[in-house]
């Protein structure tokens, strides 16, 4: 009986990636007849650049999430990182140094995050949305408002190039994920984050330096952000002071359909992969069948209701 009991909710927790994979495989079979253009190697390639931006913010946003926290300062990070790349690079310094500041900034804007969150006890959605407004309003002071061009074809690669045929920026998001993967699945810190979105104070008690854990959500969230901005400023050559904007709304979406609670404690890198996945083939398929954009963001929305919801249900929680 006792074993009964825990295959079934085991079942209860692998059903929705199971779900999410027969969601991908319909549409990928569905658009196949829909539109020719959907299974050119063209439109695939495409599919894969567009889900690495959201897919390494997702990654990085799974672990502040895990713990019940949010973060909405990812799209702010990406574009301060962009408009100090452009800044840096227009002034003639060696990429590879441009890449190393950017992602000290980065960090540092992690650190703000996890201190106000973990030390100073904010709300993270009240932090986090400090941040955004300083980050914003810092992008937007650093460059008075205007592009940099970037013209290193070094640091272009970054987003433009390919590695045996395969773009950088996928290859980016495969390292990115396996990562988080490791560390998650097959380390302690991993475990950490996932007893301290369970239950804070027993994780305290059991000697998790909760402070800790917290502050490198923030941080590794921040990290992910940043190699979004080099993507980001590589692919368009510019370094645009608005550059990540709404990246973060993306990014809680692919984690919620994924299958991590926003309540924290239960989650896995595997269901916010599908959740990017599933979203990306979304966006390209309705832009083939020249869906308007408008109605694409309420499809977004309608899937973190149905996500949240199929969560609530799970845990068995009613709102009063």
């Amino acid at each position: 009986m006792k074993q009964l009991t825990i295959d079934k909710e085991r079942f209860k927790r692998i059903l929705p990636r199971f779900a999410l994979v027969v969601v991908v495989l319909v549409i990928v079979v569905a658009m196949s007849f829909l539109s020719p253009v959907f299974m050119t190697k063209k439109n695939i390639v495409n599919i894969f650049r567009q889900i690495s931006i959201n897919g390494i913010i997702a990654v990085g946003m799974t672990f502040v999430i895990l713990l019940g926290d949010i973060d909405l300062s990812v799209g702010a990070v990406v574009g301060v990182v962009s408009v100090i790349c452009g800044n840096l690079l227009e002034s003639g310094l060696n990429w590879f140094i441009v890449c190393m500041i950017a992602l000290g900034v980065a960090i540092i804007f992690g650190i703000f995050n996890g201190t106000l969150v973990a030390y100073f006890q904010f709300q993270p959605f009240v932090a986090t949305l400090a941040t955004v407004t300083i980050g914003r309003g810092f992008a937007l002071a650093y460059s008075n408002g205007r592009p940099y061009i970037i013209s290193n074809l070094a640091f272009k690669a970054i987003g433009q190039g390919y590695i045996a045929g395969v773009p950088i920026p996928v290859i980016l998001l495969i390292v990115v994920c396996v990562i988080g993967f490791i560390i998650l699945n097959y380390t302690t810190f991993g475990r950490h984050f996932f007893a301290v979105g369970g239950n804070k104070n027993a994780a305290r008690l059991s000697g998790v330096k909760t402070k800790h854990v917290e502050m490198a959500a923030y941080i590794i969230s921040a990290i992910c952000a940043c190699v979004v901005g080099l993507i980001l400023s590589a692919r368009i050559s510019s370094g645009q002071p608005n550059s990540g904007d709404g990246y973060e709304l993306d990014a809680i979406a692919a984690v919620a359909i994924g299958g991590t609670s926003m309540n924290g404690g239960v989650g896995s890198l595997t269901g916010t992969f599908l959740g990017f996945v599933l979203i990306g083939l979304l966006s390209n398929s309705m832009n083939l069948l020249n869906i308007n954009s408008f109605y694409q963001q309420i499809v977004k929305g309608c899937l973190i209701i149905v996500a949240v919801f199929v969560d609530m249900k799970s845990k068995g929680k009613k709102n009063k």
